[in-house]
């Protein structure tokens, strides 16, 4: 399966796990929930992965660690907060880099509709990919009135 297929299926089986839990509960809770069914559903979950940081000749092994690491090519940063922060995202963005993986997905459980609380980030989507945006696709965004990042990386992911 590529990344996006892996994906599809982390997100089906997290928004299913949050209509059973609900929001509210511990980060702990739902990472363990989340890569319990994932396991079960087939697929190969490494849970909190330790990323060693790397600077010219040192080697710190304690630094960070990946929440869920499936199929070793999608991370999943499981939150449980009221509301996500640009440094959630940044932190995502970093594990992606260091692990030379390309997609990871943020999931806020804490959110009244989980779809509310996915975001997709994706490692090596730089600004000039943003300007190769067809007619098509600006015709598309046009209705949404306000032009965020998620619905044109999305748009952008799909073809």
């Amino acid at each position: 399966m590529n990344e996006n297929d892996i994906s599809y299926k982390i997100i089906g089986i997290a928004i299913e796990l949050h209509t059973k839990l609900g929001p509210g509960l511990l980060e702990s809770a739902y990472e363990y929930s989340l890569a319990y069914e994932l396991r079960s559903a087939g697929m190969n979950v490494d849970q909190q992965v330790a990323m060693p940081f790397i600077y010219k000749d040192i080697k710190l092994e304690c630094c960070y660690r990946i929440d869920l690491r499936v199929d070793n090519k999608v991370i999943v940063e499981v939150k449980s907060i009221e509301n996500l922060a640009p440094v959630h995202f940044s932190q995502l963005l970093t594990y992606l880099k260091l692990s030379g993986c390309k997609l990871g997905l943020l999931i806020n459980f804490n959110s009244f509709q989980l779809k509310d609380g996915i975001h997709r980030v994706v490692n090596g989507l730089y600004f000039s990919a943003f300007l190769n945006i067809t007619i098509n696709q600006l015709n598309v965004l046009r209705p949404l009135r306000s032009l965020s990042l998620r619905p044109l990386r999305e748009i952008l992911l799909q073809t």
